[in-house]
């Protein structure tokens, strides 16, 4: 079986920064991995480069077995990525943006999903409204939404529940670990280490376009800690050895 992620040897500079330092990685099909790390470390340019919208200076990245170079494509078809920054189109409504994300994949007609989708980010009542009405936190659980439409293999959250509330965050992780439960590959970055510890089976945690730390969320814990650490003693350990 092919990993649902494999990168390999992948370095990317801008100037005089060295954002992506030779990152080795591969995801299995169907984990709930988690990519920590500081502002800085490179993980939204690594994240970025799998996406296709950066282009490394060297190595090479796979989804689901398609090079994102060679196949960008298929690459494109397998995964879906939710964005840090909040991007919109202020002049359609919910599901106007929906369907038309679901043009961009070739998928037409599948208002039945999309409706499930809006059901369990509990946009349904938003549906119609304009994008420009929608709070910071609606507007992120509509990025959400867009990564879901071509129900993607694989699905990369790049910080998903910021600036969104305790309850709708439980909701999105219910919705999340079902898809999870279903089969599709899930990478997750936050700074809410707790997230990761409850989600996460396997973490990566990076610093200065590096892995310094891979290993199961329990293990990490066990080898940095004294069987009362949590993860965010875990990763600062870890942070303050690879200085």
């Amino acid at each position: 079986m092919v990993p649902a992620l494999r990168i390999a040897g992948v370095t990317k500079r801008f100037g005089t920064t060295r954002a992506l330092a030779g990152i080795d990685l591969e995801v299995a099909q169907g984990e709930f991995f988690g990519l920590l790390g500081p502002n800085g470390a490179g993980k939204t340019t690594l994240i970025s480069a799998l996406a296709g919208l950066v282009r490394p200076d060297s190595g090479r990245l796979e989804v689901m077995g398609h090079d994102v170079q060679a196949d960008y494509r298929q690459a494109r078809l397998k995964l879906g990525v939710v964005p840090q920054e909040l991007v919109f189109d202020p002049f359609f409504s919910v599901r106007q943006t929906l369907r038309i994300q679901s043009g961009y994949y070739g998928i037409r007609r599948n208002d039945d999903w999309i409706d499930e989708i809006l059901a369990n980010l509990d946009l349904a009542g938003k549906a119609e409204a304009n994008m420009r009405s929608l709070s910071g936190g609606m507007k992120r659980r509509v990025l959400v939404a867009q990564a879901l439409v071509h129900k993607p293999p694989v699905i990369v959250l790049d910080e998903p529940t910021a600036g969104v509330d305790v309850e709708l965050r439980q909701g999105l992780w219910r919705f999340i670990r079902r898809l999870n439960g279903e089969g599709h590959s899930i990478v997750l970055t936050t700074h809410y280490l707790e997230e990761a510890e409850t989600q996460c089976g396997r973490i990566a945690m990076m610093k200065a376009g590096r892995i310094v730390a891979l290993d199961s969320t329990g293990n990490l814990l066990r080898r940095f800690g004294d069987g009362t650490t949590n993860l965010e003693d875990a990763f600062m350990r870890v942070m303050k050895e690879a200085a």
